[in-house]
């Protein structure tokens, strides 16, 4: 029989255990050695076990790859995010940092030797992860769509200046001049440069007949076909939009609609991502409205 703090220390931990804390708990050697002999414990890393009745979840891998990395180790990047539920899924390979005069080969894991500040260090469910600040700059700079994610996380996660302090805390480091940028552009909100590229891509495009700050049934449309009274709203970052203002686009879209406008719109992330797909849209919006 396990002893009960054996037993609550798995439970607490997806049944992942260190050696040297079942040692620590009252264990022995002997005792640790012969459930991995008779097949109670499997072996997820050196020195790391968990229970045979256990399915070895993406948690599990997370807290066996931190506990075998040693003194020190932090969950980083896109695990920090998911440990510390920002990101909706886990990576195919868990990232830990390490000290930066240490060494460690983890298997599963991709391991970044970085000495991160005390303030950047925390422990979330019993495992040693960065904070959330730096969990949320690590994963904006690597996710495919990142400043979708960094936008969403100031909506709901996190303050810009307090990610700033994060980004200077925590300079040089990888990604970092990407990071700086995301921050420059969300600080400003991103409006007026989705103006910027919107306009670049229509001019680009051969698209012509469009005029910007048009005036219409007493509002300003950001740029507007007026021959075929299709209107083209340009979004900025969505954090940087308050619930006044969101009521006041909600209105004046509606008014224009009534007048017989055809609304498109599009934010800074759209654009900056998908700016092809954007003239498509445009390109259908005015098909649809000319005549014949």
């Amino acid at each position: 029989m396990l002893p009960r703090k054996v037993l609550h220390a798995l439970a607490r931990h997806d049944g992942v255990i260190a050696r040297s804390r079942a040692l620590e708990l009252g264990m022995s050697r002997h005792q640790i050695d012969g459930h991995v002999a008779i097949g109670e414990w499997r072996c997820l890393q050196a020195g790391i076990y968990i229970a045979a009745d256990r399915p070895v979840t993406a948690a599990a891998r997370l807290r066996a790859a931190v506990l075998a990395a040693g003194p020190g180790a932090v969950a980083r990047g896109q695990s920090a995010a998911w440990w510390h539920r920002i990101l909706d899924h886990p990576p195919t390979t868990h990232l830990v940092a390490i000290p930066q005069n240490r060494r460690a080969r983890i298997r599963d894991a991709s391991v970044l030797r970085r000495d991160v500040p005390a303030t950047d260090r925390t422990r979330v469910r019993g495992v040693a992860v960065i904070s959330r600040e730096l969990a949320i700059l690590e994963t904006a700079v690597a996710e495919p769509r990142g400043t979708v994610f960094l936008d969403r996380a100031l909506q709901r996660h996190t303050l810009l200046p307090t990610l700033i302090k994060a980004h200077e805390r925590n300079m040089p480091r990888r990604g970092g001049a990407r990071a700086d940028r995301m921050l420059a552009i969300a600080a400003i909100g991103g409006a007026s440069e989705a103006e910027r590229m919107l306009v670049r891509a229509l001019r680009g495009s051969g698209i012509t007949g469009w005029r910007l700050h048009v005036r219409a049934h007493g509002f300003e449309i950001d740029l507007a076909f007026e021959r075929e009274r299709v209107a083209v709203e340009v979004d900025g970052w969505a954090w940087h939009r308050d619930a006044k203002r969101f009521a006041r686009d909600l209105q004046r879209q509606n008014i224009l609609v009534n007048a017989g406008w055809h609304i498109l719109r599009f934010d800074w992330h759209r654009l900056s991502d998908d700016a092809a797909g954007v003239l498509r849209e445009i390109r259908a919006a005015l098909a649809h409205r000319r005549p014949g």
